[in-house]
């Protein structure tokens, strides 16, 4: 990756690491590098509710109207909303202001392409480049600079898109949200209202600081002891751009994204419907998935973390579902990126479909015993630090043949993954500990 981007975007601390300057050229260099040589250039933004949004949704507006290209400002948009948008509307980019699941003094900035789908990695590179070149970049005069519109009405075309997908109601039925104060706090509760369900919801009161504040996606407790409380069927935990979505079954159990891949390829399958029996996730999917999908003769294809990267492969094989552990599932017959809320729509019509309760589909997978510790690091470079490489060759070694240890830098974070896998918990806790010793050592 460039010195800008990382696994999804340009994230940092707003207003230090990621400043309304470097929004500016951020944006200019996007609109020097992806408009479409046409009269009527265009680009859309979208962003979450924190606070730094408005500082880096004005910058980044400034910098492409500068370029001579108009800009979309949505408002408050789930990131699906954009990828789905920005194609709708035939723009020349979408771009979405938000660090997803981080806390809040953290802002980010990703890109779609005019085809919903997250840019490639020249693409980016190019655009950093023209960061770098920002001082040299062409202005236009006069009525050639582009101009703003107001487009929040947007969001209602989205919302269409989603209940087309869903071809059921939900009379009867009761779903419990957790809109961890973020960019779902709105169309999260309209949607499931729309369609006849009973909902109650948490955290729909975004302030600009409390977004993902000990709930969400990350912090699902305060939604297990609602669902269960209000006899719920279904509980969904977003995170703060709703690309994702964490469920809770009726007993307050999480549900998490191997498990709906599991259920939902199972379906899929069995209807004919799942395209060259493939599923694509990433490393950190549980090994209980592959063996899952293997006994109906699913094959399992694994990418590194990121969910453009399951897109990407998702593309170049055919296959039209992927994810992530952490709830980012993408449906390639509705949607570009991940959607929380196009993830609830398919398994709510596999449970009506099926008339079984969530705990009942989940169960079909067994997951194998998993630890993943996240060890804070000043430096992020741990394959060249020989002290973690031992600790990691010693649990692979203790592990041969029956789990395995995968260790990782987070694209996000100052963060070290260690994770492994196997048949004993305590010997995992054993292992993980040991690397997380040596990463804590030589980095923390």
């Amino acid at each position: 990756m460039g010195k800008l981007f990382g696994t999804d975007g340009v994230r940092g601390e707003a207003n230090t690491e990621l400043s309304a300057l470097l929004a500016l050229k951020l944006g200019s260099a996007a609109a020097y590098v992806l408009r479409k040589k046409h009269e009527g250039a265009k680009m859309l933004i979208g962003r979450d509710p924190r606070i730094s949004g408005d500082i880096l949704e004005s910058a980044m507006a400034a910098g492409i109207c500068a370029l001579g290209v108009d800009v979309h400002l949505t408002d408050v948009l789930p990131t699906p909303a954009a990828a789905f948008l920005t194609q709708l509307i035939h723009a020349d980019a979408g771009i979405v202001i938000s660090a997803s699941h981080n806390p809040m003094a953290d802002n980010g900035i990703k890109f779609f392409g005019p085809d919903g789908y997250k840019l490639l990695d020249e693409i980016e590179a190019e655009i950093e480049q023209q960061v770098d070149n920002f001082a040299a970049l062409p202005r236009p005069r006069g009525n050639a600079v582009g101009r703003m519109y107001r487009a929040h009405d947007l969001v209602d075309t989205y919302m269409e898109h989603v209940r087309r997908v869903f071809h059921h109601r939900l009379e009867g039925m009761t779903i419990a949200l957790d809109c961890a104060n973020g960019a779902v706090y709105e169309v999260a509760p309209e949607l499931f209202s729309e369609l006849g369900a009973r909902t109650t919801v948490i955290n729909d009161r975004p302030d600009g600081t409390n977004i993902n504040q000990k709930c969400g996606s990350l912090y699902p407790q305060a939604l297990q002891k609602l669902v269960v409380d209000a006899g719920a069927q279904m509980g969904l935990a977003f995170d703060g751009d709703g690309d994702r979505a964490i469920l809770i079954d009726e007993r307050g159990n999480v549900v998490d994204g191997d498990h709906v891949m599991a259920m939902c390829a199972l379906d899929m399958a069995e209807k004919g419907r799942l395209a060259g029996n493939l599923v694509v996730s990433t490393v950190m999917s549980n090994i209980g998935l592959e063996l899952t999908l293997a006994r109906q003769g699913i094959a399992l294809i694994r990418t590194q973390v990121g969910d453009r990267y399951v897109s990407d492969e998702m593309r170049r094989t055919g296959a039209i579902l992927g994810g992530e552990k952490s709830g980012h599932l993408i449906f390639g017959e509705h949607s570009t990126t991940g959607d929380g809320m196009i993830t609830a729509s398919q398994v709510l019509s596999i449970m009506l479909e099926s008339g079984k309760s969530l705990s009942e589909l989940a169960a079909q997978m067994k997951e194998s015993p998993q630890i993943l510790i996240n060890v804070p690091v000043r430096e992020m470079d741990w394959d060249q630090v020989p002290d973690i490489a031992k600790a990691v060759k010693t649990g692979d070694d203790r592990l041969s043949g029956r789990g395995r240890v995968f260790v990782r830098a987070s694209g996000t974070e100052r963060l070290i993954r260690v994770m492994a896998e196997g048949p004993d918990l305590a010997e995992l806790r054993e292992i993980t500990e040991d690397i997380c010793a040596a990463v804590r050592k030589t980095l923390g």
